[in-house]
């Protein structure tokens, strides 16, 4: 039977909750379809604004028609809009769990962290007034095994075998269209149809995204007007080899800038200055001479050597034992040695400290640890006693999803043939230069393969920030970001009588 009542909250006005479970269950499991209902307010880009949240599950269907798992989302509305057809809706698919960008990125609250993005306590969420809710609507969605979602047990109390989980969420290509059929329920019950639509993806996101973006065009007849990538992985773009172990170096030295680890000539640059420079010798030196091996000229290698170790803050000796191909977690603890310290992974700002100053790579990752502090107490007290939406199954970050089946990522490509299908589609990629596992150069690579012939370069748009993986947390990135975003989803919606035609 289904439950349903009425709450007062002390600040907002009315929950209205939709239930499946019963009274008599007191198993720990996810409700297979509900929703809370909260209203709040807030002030965003200079406008206040009422909000209404609805936090639920949505079921996922087999081909059959039963439901197998449930997705757990949150979805922002602004209050007083008369005409819901030509406000966009953001769609926001995460790597893991919806938390990151959830709670400090687009959302209208967001973690209470210090302007460089360091945990306080108490720990908790503050007013966003950057968000981008006060031009678009936005649902955060966890995919299976990430926040509360959940494959479900079938009539007889039983979960589907591993294999067949494997099979339907647990994969590049099973992943994206599991989630279009549910993007597509969304769609319907929110009467959603005829709105503008912009997909944002971060890190693993970005290929989920990517791939949606074809996915919801053909299988789904569902057109798409923009597809934001933050932090992008290479989207099945092949960047192996020289280019691979190249594209790093602009990398290292934006980290090495900010460590003030380069020589005098250099560190007196402005980033802006320094990194076109860096990039330049890596397109047009560094790329050519590792292509050569072995066999490159002794000359052309000292001289290689020396400017790379110069760019990158290492010496020349150990840019020399690498044979030019400096592995990330070498330099995450080679750069600060000799001062005791290691860099992290995902934001090279952060600094950690090993057991052994001696080694090839940190003992754990400086950044990661610190964002643990922030995220998982402000998500759980936000769902909880903000949106009241209660349950005693756990909060996943990171969900059990592996092995994740990586074979046929075509995504890349996927969203090139989904851009020339739909002359509305447009792309930005947003990156942070101390990012050391998506590296910003890498995604500005993968910017410039995804439409080789050119023909669509000015729907394609770079954005990058002085901060890592999650931009964002950073306070003028926060801003920044938000008003890119902001300026991206308006510049992209087409204007009035403009056909989708070329």
């Amino acid at each position: 039977m289904k439950l349903s009542r009425i709450i007062s909250l002390p600040i907002t006005v009315i929950a209205l909750i939709i239930s499946t479970s019963t009274l008599a269950d007191n198993q720990r499991r996810i409700d297979v379809d509900s929703k809370v209902v909260t209203q709040h307010k807030a002030k965003i880009n200079g406008q206040r604004f009422n909000y209404t949240v609805a936090t639920g599950t949505q079921p996922v269907w087999d081909d059959k028609g039963d439901a197998v798992a449930t997705l757990q989302y949150t979805y922002y509305t602004r209050d007083k809009v008369d005409d819901r057809t030509t406000r966009p809706l953001l769609i926001s698919g995460p790597g893991s769990a919806s938390v990151w960008m959830h709670l400090a990125y687009t959302g209208p609250r967001v973690l209470k962290i210090d302007d460089e993005g360091y945990p306080i306590q108490p720990y908790g969420v503050k007013d966003n007034p950057y968000s981008v809710l006060d031009i678009a609507d936005i649902v955060y969605v966890n995919p299976v095994n990430t926040g509360y979602s959940r494959v479900l047990e079938n009539e007889k109390g039983k979960l589907l075998s591993k294999a067949k989980q494997k099979e339907m969420f647990f994969g590049v290509n099973a992943d994206i269209k599991y989630l279009a059929e549910w993007l597509n329920t969304f769609v319907n019950r929110a009467e959603r149809w005829r709105s503008p639509k912009f997909l944002i993806g971060e890190s693993y996101g970005t290929t989920r995204v990517s791939g949606l973006a074809h996915e919801l065009q053909n299988s789904q007849w569902m057109y798409i007007n923009g597809v934001v990538l933050v932090s992008p992985t290479d989207i099945g773009i092949k960047r192996d080899g020289p280019i691979k172990a190249a594209n790093r170096l602009p990398y290292f030295a934006a980290t090495a800038w900010y460590h003030k680890a380069l020589k005098a000539d250099l560190q007196a640059k402005d980033l802006d200055e320094l990194l076109p420079e860096v990039e330049e010798f890596t397109v047009n030196e560094l790329i050519p001479a590792l292509a050569k091996g072995g066999f490159i000229n002794a000359e052309e290698k000292r001289r290689i050597i020396t400017k790379m170790a110069h760019y990158a803050g290492l010496s020349e000796k150990f840019v020399e034992q690498n044979n030019l191909d400096v592995p990330t977690q070498f330099f995450w603890k080679e750069l600060l040695r000799d001062r005791g310290q290691t860099v992290g992974r995902l934001d090279s700002r952060y600094l950690g400290m090993d057991k052994r100053d001696a080694g090839e790579s940190p003992d754990y990752w400086a950044e990661l640890t610190s964002w643990l502090h922030s995220f998982t107490p402000a998500i759980n007290h936000y769902l909880r006693e903000e949106l009241n939406y209660k349950t005693d199954v756990k909060y996943n970050l990171f969900g059990n999803v592996h092995p994740w089946d990586r074979t046929g990522n075509n995504t890349g490509e996927n969203l090139r043939l989904a851009m020339a299908q739909n002359p509305y589609l447009n792309v930005m990629i947003q990156s942070g230069y101390f990012d050391g596992a998506t590296n910003y150069f890498d995604a500005k690579y993968t910017l410039w393969q995804l439409d080789p012939s050119g023909k669509m370069k000015d729907r394609l748009n770079f954005k990058g920030y002085r901060s890592g993986h999650m931009m964002y947390l950073r306070h003028a990135d926060l801003e920044s970001s938000n008003n890119d975003l902001r300026d991206f989803i308006e510049h992209a919606l087409p204007k009035k009588e403009q056909a989708a035609k070329y």
